[in-house]
């Protein structure tokens, strides 16, 4: 009896333990990193995010993939393993570890993006690492997995059916059976792999098309984190799901919360609509589990992914990317803003088609990002984590942590403010008219730099600046949507001269 009370109590503790992302005071939010190498992440995490207070980066995945030549090297490629050896374009397993060494160093976590439901259905060009594979016969020697280690091959026809989801091939990809002893041992030494090497957790791919029970099993067995590395003694590695849920279908997102944090796509194509004049903003007011979300401790939000800005899965046009940009910042600003969820930015590269890859040479090689003087990006790097309008949001969002919201404003339609306690103060404006009038701020009497405008440096506003009365209240100016400025405007403490 007793040792049955002991396991059930372990086990909620595990359960509650991956919810938990493991940053540092004074830092917040996951950027990211899609498809950059890993020497250069180490770079960013050194002189910009850990400076800038960001939390930690989503790598691409690190396992050996498959190389297309047709498309020419294209983004998914990263989605189709060959191997778990830890060698892609982003680097080796060395180069790896050193990435995640400095970034642990300077207060940035690592979470990788793991693809374990599937193996590659392109085999015929190897590996990045030269590994070789059979996708027609299921055969992948540098695992090693064979037949036995897969299900039956079928399509997915019907997304209402459960079983076909999660036992058929999603677009024709090998589909591993996780249930099988030796298909769980090999995820769970690759897991284990890279806890050792000091990352703070993972973002499952595909997971809808995984049974729950198979997952719970496989996390279970997953080391704690490496407390070489910063984090504490039974600390359970953060765990993020994948599972696209906008309702109407088999399989609910609500089948994955017991076992981790899940991607919250409702978010995503919501605020698209609103940031895009679908949704009057005056509706943002109950923003959270109201609109069919997750509970807010449940959901990794965004305001687009690496699959959603391209067009795939749901939300179509009305997902914002950085094509957008000015709503793009203004919906990137509310989702930092306010207190809802856990936060992950898109940082992108510049692409025409849906196929496209990363900036690349002439023989496939990534192109590291150019750091521009103005800070932005260049050589076919968007780096949204650069603009202004968004690292100020995470140093806003660091700023107010522990805050709730309160004092919400509108002005019927397309005009809202509010507070986050007493620390900051946040206003919108998609309204064909100026939004001008005094605002209760919830600040302590003073000036205050406009964090969208500009920033606060050396004793200046380098932008706008709001002087906040003993009132508390405060000119707030915005003009109306159809002119240049950012149509956000916010101020908190950090931020008061």
């Amino acid at each position: 009896m007793i040792r049955t009370i002991f396991c059930v109590i372990a086990l909620a503790t595990l359960t509650v333990a991956q919810y938990d992302p493991h940053q540092w005071p004074n830092r917040t939010g996951i950027v990211h990193l899609f498809e950059w190498k890993w020497s250069d992440i180490a770079d960013e995490c050194e002189r910009f995010l850990g400076p800038r207070g960001f939390g930690g980066v989503q790598v691409s995945p690190v396992t050996e993939n498959s190389i297309v030549r047709d498309p020419k090297r294209p983004w998914w490629e990263r989605y189709q393993p060959i191997s778990y050896q830890l060698v892609t374009r982003s680097g080796t397993e060395a180069e790896f570890a050193g990435m995640v060494r400095r970034c642990n160093a300077v207060g940035v976590r690592i979470y990788v993006d793991l693809v374990i439901n599937h193996m590659a259905a392109i085999t015929s060009n190897g590996g990045t690492g030269g590994s070789t594979g059979n996708a027609g016969g299921m055969e992948f020697p540098a695992v090693p997995y064979g037949r036995a280690d897969f299900h039956e091959p079928c399509s997915i026809n019907d997304y209402n059916n459960p079983v076909e989801v999660r036992n058929c091939q999603l677009v024709g990809l090998p589909d591993l059976n996780q249930s099988v002893p030796w298909v769980r041992d090999k995820v769970v030494d690759l897991m284990n792999r890279l806890v050792d090497h000091g990352v703070a957790g993972f973002r499952v791919d595909a997971v809808k098309h995984m049974w729950p029970a198979d997952l719970k099993v496989i996390y279970g067995r997953v080391k704690n984190l490496n407390t070489a590395h910063g984090f504490g003694a039974g600390s359970r590695p953060f765990i993020t799901q994948e599972v696209i849920d906008l309702g109407g279908e088999g399989i609910s997102k609500y089948e994955y919360t017991d076992l981790g944090t899940v991607t919250e796509f409702r978010f995503s194509a919501e605020i698209g609509r609103a940031f895009r004049g679908m949704n009057q903003l005056k509706w943002l007011k109950n923003w959270g589990p109201d609109w069919s979300f997750l509970p807010s401790n449940r959901a990794l939000v965004f305001v687009d992914n690496h699959d959603n800005q391209r067009g795939h899965g749901p939300g179509g046009s009305d997902i914002l990317t950085y094509k957008d940009s000015k709503q793009y910042k203004m919906a990137t600003a509310f989702m930092l803003a306010h207190p809802y969820g856990n936060p992950r930015i898109m940082s992108s590269f510049a692409f025409d088609n849906s196929d496209q890859g990363p900036p690349q040479d002439a023989k496939g090689n990534l192109i590291s990002p150019k750091i521009n003087p103005d800070n932005t990006c260049g050589n076919g790097w968007i780096c949204e984590h650069r603009w202004r309008q968004i690292f100020n949001m995470v140093g806003f969002r660091n700023a107010v942590a522990g805050t709730s919201l309160t004092n919400w404003w509108d002005n019927g339609n397309q005009q809202m403010a509010f507070c986050r306690g007493s620390k900051g103060f946040v206003a919108f404006n998609l309204d064909s008219v100026e939004l001008n009038r005094d605002l209760k701020t919830c600040l302590p009497a003073g000036t205050y730099c406009d964090v969208i405008s500009g920033s606060a440096w050396n004793g200046k506003c380098t932008g706008k600046s709001v002087v906040v009365g003993k009132t508390g209240l405060g000119r707030i100016k915005i003009p109306a949507t159809n002119k240049a400025d950012d149509g956000v405007l916010a101020i908190h403490i950090a931020a008061k001269l």
